[in-house]
């Protein structure tokens, strides 16, 4: 049934506009009607971050279950975890519609959405409701309108302390007007603080601490990457997230829909986001751990993120065109590709390629 959907669902759901499409998407999962992947029983693809141990090392990335409503159901579709969000502490429309567009022949998505989503509160009592099946992550940003945006994401860790697994720290999405200033060292350096105290505090009361990532841009410049790697080791940060959508449109094929404003996701940001990662990666040293996200569509370009330096890595928009069976086929195609390289486990593999993405150009 998964494998029908390059052919039938997809088709069909092209007829609709790309947010209808992802809502129908949502309402699917939420119904139970697509198979379950069978959990990977490959102990290579096991790998150890920030204390917590995940089955394979493929992730949902936040954007797509904005309001945690399907996290579980998005782990049986073979994901070792899933991040929900990006979450802020009250309900927001976004950005005027329309605003996520298709770049079919670049599998490409561009979109403005602007962290809609309903707020802290309905995201709580979902996750409050499940019975954990998995890891999942829940991505914190600021409203929109926020007098004190530092503020809005010490909320997100008081609020969902008990409830998630691992907390991101999104300060890297285009479509927050002044959101991406946040990641100057100054800035940066205040966020960090305040966050890391409101996890220490809530680990403190519950006895639960709960690792927290930072999610950068892929359109920094060597200072901008410089001032983030020295922030997150002065914080003791639990690790990165390289990297959300770009701003350039650098590779596109088709350019019938690249001057439309928002991040660019998808095949063409594979390069770019890989380049980055690799440069975090020197910049951090082999201890920080890292999530590799951009143009993640195959086993084999998840296992590239890895050899540039990724302990992890997370796809999206790929999905959109490769349809609910992309994670079961690219977790089946890491086992197939450990048999080939013959290593006990994958994080064997981490850094094999650093020299080779160290010289590509950003």
């Amino acid at each position: 049934m998964i494998d029908a959907f390059k052919t039938f669902a997809r088709r069909g759901l092209f007829l609709f506009d790309a947010e209808t499409a992802h809502g129908m998407s949502i309402a699917a999962l939420k119904s139970g009607i697509l198979p379950a992947c069978r959990p990977s029983s490959d102990p290579r693809l096991a790998v150890t971050v920030a204390g917590l141990r995940f089955p394979n090392p493929l992730g949902m990335a936040a954007g797509y279950d904005k309001n945690a409503e399907v996290p579980d159901a998005l782990l049986r579709l073979g994901f070792g975890f899933a991040e929900v969000g990006t979450l802020t502490p009250k309900p927001q429309s976004g950005n005027p519609k329309p605003r996520i567009f298709r770049l079919e022949r670049d599998m490409a998505v561009i979109n403005r959405l602007g962290f809609n989503n309903e707020g802290h509160e309905a995201a709580f009592a979902r996750l409050t409701a499940r019975r954990p099946s998995g890891l999942v992550g829940v991505n914190i940003g600021a409203n929109k309108d926020s007098a004190d945006r530092i503020g809005d994401y010490v909320l997100g860790i008081r609020r969902f302390q008990l409830v998630a697994d691992y907390f991101t720290v999104n300060i890297s999405s285009p479509n927050t007007p002044g959101l991406r200033d946040l990641q100057a060292r100054e800035s940066l350096a205040a966020l960090l603080s305040a966050v890391l105290a409101a996890r220490d505090e809530g680990a403190t009361a519950t006895g639960k601490r709960r690792p927290v990532f930072l999610k950068i841009a892929p359109d920094l410049t060597e200072e901008g990457m410089d001032d983030i790697a020295a922030e997150a080791l002065a914080h003791d940060l639990d690790g990165l997230i390289v990297s959300n959508t770009t701003l350039s449109r650098d590779g596109l094929v088709d350019p019938r829909l690249a001057g439309e404003a928002g991040g660019l996701s998808g095949r063409p940001l594979f390069e770019k986001s890989t380049a980055v990662l690799a440069r975090m990666r020197k910049r951090v040293g082999a201890t920080l751990p890292i999530i590799g996200v951009g143009g993640v569509s195959s086993a084999e370009t998840a296992l590239e993120k890895i050899r540039a330096g990724a302990d992890l890595v997370q796809l999206y928009s790929c999905m959109v065109y490769e349809g609910p069976g992309l994670p079961g086929s690219i977790v089946r195609g890491l086992s197939a590709l450990m048999d080939r390289e013959k290593v006990n486990s994958i994080s064997d593999l981490r850094d094999s390629r650093l020299d080779h993405w160290l010289a590509a150009k950003v």
